[in-house]
């Protein structure tokens, strides 16, 4: 990842590690999806709803409907991880479709 302040209230790049990289990111309605090279983090508000290596999850769902948000569904493997739904708006369906476009691919070699 460039070297670059992060703003304070930016919870997912606060978490990365030093030597991780941020591949892409998505914001919903009321908290975000990111993809690096290690994990998938789902940000709800201020706090961090999951945070799992692509291994862990079982399924991505993207749906997009005429006059609603576009929806982003991530279902982990395990019980203990909270499945995620995420509203879209339309100015972001381009960057979601890249968050799970790059999931899909990761899943897809498992």
């Amino acid at each position: 990842m460039e070297n670059r302040e992060i703003a304070e209230d930016d919870v997912v790049l606060r978490l990365l590690e030093p030597d991780e990289e941020l591949q892409t990111r998505a914001l919903a309605i009321d908290g975000e999806v990111a993809v690096t090279d290690r994990r998938i983090l789902v940000r709800t508000g201020a706090r961090v709803s999951l945070n799992v290596p692509v291994e862990r999850l079982r399924r991505i769902q993207f749906d997009v409907e005429r006059s609603r948000p576009a929806t982003i569904v991530i279902v982990p493997e395990h019980p203990s991880d909270e499945p995620q739904v995420l509203g879209i708006l339309p100015d972001e369906i381009e960057a979601a479709a890249r968050a799970v476009a790059e999931i899909g691919k990761r899943l897809s070699h498992l």
